[in-house]
């Protein structure tokens, strides 16, 4: 089984560095940030999968499904309304945004309403969920590093965001929090 999560974990690093090859070099880029909150959620899940479905019932694992469970209604909610309202566009030439990220309009309804970064909230949220699982240093530690770096991928991108869409941009971070609606 080692061997296999460590094919797995080659396997998917290769996939993210590939994704996030425009901003591996810009300590700036959202890209650049992203690209370890992704790697350590990965290592989280197969540090703990082998305990995914065990003892079912015990406190850990039901926080751990309650958690997984909440994080997709801002995954699809984000992914829908940033295809939906904010009309990506591949003439938007910006090398480190990759598809979605690519919105010509600036998206602030629904779950933009209530918080910027609804698909890195899910991220936040699935890590600790993934955390649950199998609760561990280890495991704490590779979940609190994922929060720190989806929170520097939030801020790197709200820099380009101000730079892209302006006053605008800024004028929404006011009225908004950054994953947690009403509270962070």
């Amino acid at each position: 089984m080692l061997i296999l999560k460590a094919i797995i974990l080659v396997l998917a690093t290769a996939g993210i560095v590939y994704l996030s090859r425009s901003s591996l070099l810009d300590l700036r880029s959202h890209g650049f940030y992203r690209l370890f909150a992704w790697e350590a959620i990965i290592i989280l899940v197969l540090l703990n999968f082998d305990e995914w479905f065990r003892d079912p019932l015990s406190w850990h694992q039901i926080a751990s499904w309650f958690l997984l469970s909440v994080c997709l209604f801002p995954l699809i909610a984000g992914v829908h309304s940033l295809m939906s309202i904010g009309k990506p566009d591949a003439q938007r030439n910006e090398e480190h945004l990759i598809g979605i990220e690519k919105t010509t309009t600036l998206v602030t309804r629904g779950a933009y309403r209530y918080i910027r970064h609804p698909i890195y909230s899910a991220g936040f949220i699935g890590a600790w969920g993934v955390f649950f699982k199998v609760p561990s240093w280890p495991g704490g530690l590779l979940a609190l590093a994922a929060s720190l770096f989806l929170i520097a991928t939030a801020r790197a991108e709200e820099f380009e965001n101000i730079r892209y869409f302006g006053p605008a941009y800024s004028e929404y971070m006011k009225r908004t929090k950054m994953f947690i609606p009403f509270l962070f």
